[in-house]
């Protein structure tokens, strides 16, 4: 390796852990903590099955990054993931087979994301308005239709896509790593991820610059729902059942994953490297609370509580570097 390329390494190691720095000291902080207070943390199982459970808020987390970036929100992954799994609930029980259940599922999850991205690309109306909206219709829906009962599956091939390993990999991990993979390709790599950045950070620079803000949001929406469907599908595989509050809560693990991974709400600044610590942070919190025995009803407020202390810090250093720059 030339001395060119040792040097600009160095400095894109230096910029990820200035970048990533509070994040990073805080999971150390967690992941320590945790590892003294439950015997079993530190296992291989355990944190197998610690990356088999954030695997799916990692998913929707990705799309929900490309989204805040551009300084948008998406409130009916939820509900997307409900629809999924009640659309492939049903075309399984009905003896169609996996591959066309999986097929229209994610039609139906692009489909809705489309909608978003259409009101949204082609109206002022405010993101979490309209997707909010969106949520309930599609949430409703699924009452109405599952008259809120159970689908208990019986497709083996349906089971093993989200319940199912490849050699002592889960598939979900599987999904979850491609998934991450695709999402930095995208923003880091692409014409695409260089118009997300700049229509978040100034939305009328970028049209003036000739980019075509409606396509980018028509894409991000449309990748949300996509995503939301797969996480459903994963999710509903792995509970071998389909219950109609499937994905309630999942947004807003996604935005504090999202959020507490170092992207702005307010457009134009984040990144899946971020996103990733995020929702590792959240993942191991869970599983800590659940291996500590605590109540699940204190493990919410125990989580909000860390959630917002680790934000809180982050805000704090960003200010320092402000004002850093500013002198």
């Amino acid at each position: 390796m030339s001395v060119k390329k040792k040097i600009a390494l160095s400095e894109k190691s230096k910029s990820f852990f200035s970048q990533y720095m509070g994040q990073l000291v805080f999971f150390a902080v967690i992941f320590v903590l945790l590892s003294f207070s439950s015997k079993t943390f530190l296992t291989g199982q355990n944190l197998l099955n610690v990356s088999r459970q954030i695997s799916t808020n990692m998913i929707v987390s990705c799309a929900m990054t490309m989204i805040l970036i551009t300084g948008g929100i998406d409130l009916s992954i939820g509900a997307v993931m409900a629809l999924a799994g009640m659309i492939s609930g049903y075309l399984s029980l009905a003896g169609v087979p996996f591959s066309i259940c999986l097929l229209l599922s994610l039609l139906a999850g692009m489909t809705a994301g489309l909608v978003n991205g259409a009101i949204l690309a082609y109206t002022d109306l405010p993101p979490f308005i309209v997707t909010y909206s969106v949520q309930s219709i599609l949430r409703g829906m699924v009452y109405v239709i599952t008259t809120a009962g159970t689908l208990r599956l019986t497709d083996k091939n349906f089971l093993t896509f989200g319940g199912g390993s490849l050699g002592f990999l889960p598939w979900p991990v599987i999904y979850m790593i491609v998934v991450m993979l695709g999402s930095y390709l995208i923003l880091n790599k692409t014409k695409m991820g260089r118009h997300i950045y700049a229509i978040g950070g100034n939305p009328k620079a970028a049209a003036f610059a000739g980019i075509n803000s409606r396509k980018i949001k028509l894409f991000i929406y449309a990748l949300s729902g996509t995503l939301a469907a797969l996480a459903g599908l994963v999710y509903t595989s792995r509970n071998t059942s389909m219950q109609p509050s499937l994905g309630t809560g999942v947004e807003m693990d996604a935005i504090a994953a999202v959020v507490l991974g170092g992207t702005s709400m307010a457009g134009g600044q984040g990144g899946i490297f971020g996103t990733i610590i995020g929702a590792v942070i959240i993942g191991i919190i869970n599983n800590g609370l659940n291996l500590m025995r605590m109540d699940s009803f204190w493990q919410y407020i125990a989580k909000g509580i860390v959630i917002l202390i680790a934000v809180y810090a982050d805000y704090i250093k960003k200010q320092r570097l402000l004002k850093m720059v500013g002198k």
